[in-house]
């Protein structure tokens, strides 16, 4: 039977997805077919490399250096997640990334993106880190904060906008049982955005993008059902903080950080033995 994994974005509190692959990892749990968006795409590189603590590491280690999460990144180039900083020297020079364990992950990995000319998401393959590195950049650039980012002469920007956790990809694609990390607790709900009037200024060009900001909490609460339903049918295992993170999207405080990111861990450690029930093991 096809298991999907579905990752959801969320900025830092993403480390508690980090978290969570983490012990699989562990656990040797390896899935085959991984969906992610936003910060969950750029956790599951390091599950597919299987490089335990790297996701955590990339969170926390260079908070405070400006050249990669600050206003003056913001400022100096447009993103506030310095592109260079992210995508080269972190994974190239600084904690090297294991292109060559990825290379032998014989499953399908996408990164979830946003098309800002249709306003839809698009599914990006992801087969050499390489080279595919660009999606899970494309992936994870927040509306406002980061730049357009063009791949084949189309621009892109943060996955979450338009399908912010894709069960329903993943079921499209004959994932009869799916895995959903979540980053918000069971009783959130996402409110609309507060942000519309400079989204509607900075993206006047994209007025399809501009759409699926506006409807996105709608589409976010109905995917939510969705998850409710598939878990009552026993298709779907959710984790998820069962509590408010107490994390920022953009947080800097790495005592924070490591309390999601523990958190994570021991709710996956928790509920592994009904994980493995589920899967049939």
């Amino acid at each position: 039977m096809k298991v999907g994994l579905v990752l959801e974005g969320g900025g830092m509190r993403g480390v508690y997805t980090a978290g969570v692959l983490d012990l699989f990892m562990d656990k040797g749990l390896y899935i085959d077919n991984i969906y992610g968006v936003s910060a969950g795409a750029c956790h599951a590189c390091s599950y597919i490399s299987k490089q335990r603590g790297r996701a955590f590491r990339m969170n926390v280690d260079y908070l405070h250096d400006k050249r990669y999460c600050s206003l003056y990144s913001l400022i100096t180039t447009g993103d506030l997640f310095g592109v260079e900083m992210s995508y080269n020297l972190l994974p190239n020079q600084l904690d090297l990334y294991d292109y060559e364990t990825a290379d032998r992950f014989n499953g399908e990995f996408y990164a979830v993106v946003t098309n800002c000319i249709t306003g839809e998401a698009e599914y990006m393959r992801i087969n050499d880190l390489r080279t595919d590195i660009i999606a899970i950049r494309a992936s994870s650039s927040l509306p406002l904060l980061s730049r357009i980012v063009v791949i084949g002469g189309q621009g892109y920007l943060d996955g979450g906008a338009a399908d912010s956790i894709p069960i329903a990809k993943s079921m499209a694609d004959g994932n009869r049982k799916n895995i959903v990390i979540l980053t918000q607790c069971p009783e959130f709900q996402r409110k609309p955005n507060e942000l519309m009037f400079l989204i509607r200024a900075k993206y006047k060009k994209y007025p399809q993008f501009v759409e699926a900001m506006r409807t996105r909490h709608i589409h976010y609460n109905e995917t939510l059902d969705l998850i409710r339903g598939e878990q009552a049918d026993g298709r779907a295992f959710v984790i998820r903080p069962q509590k408010t993170p107490g994390v920022r999207r953009l947080e800097k405080d790495k005592r924070k950080l490591r309390i999601l990111y523990e958190q994570g861990y021991e709710d996956a450690d928790g509920c592994f033995e009904a994980l493995m029930k589920f899967l049939g093991h």
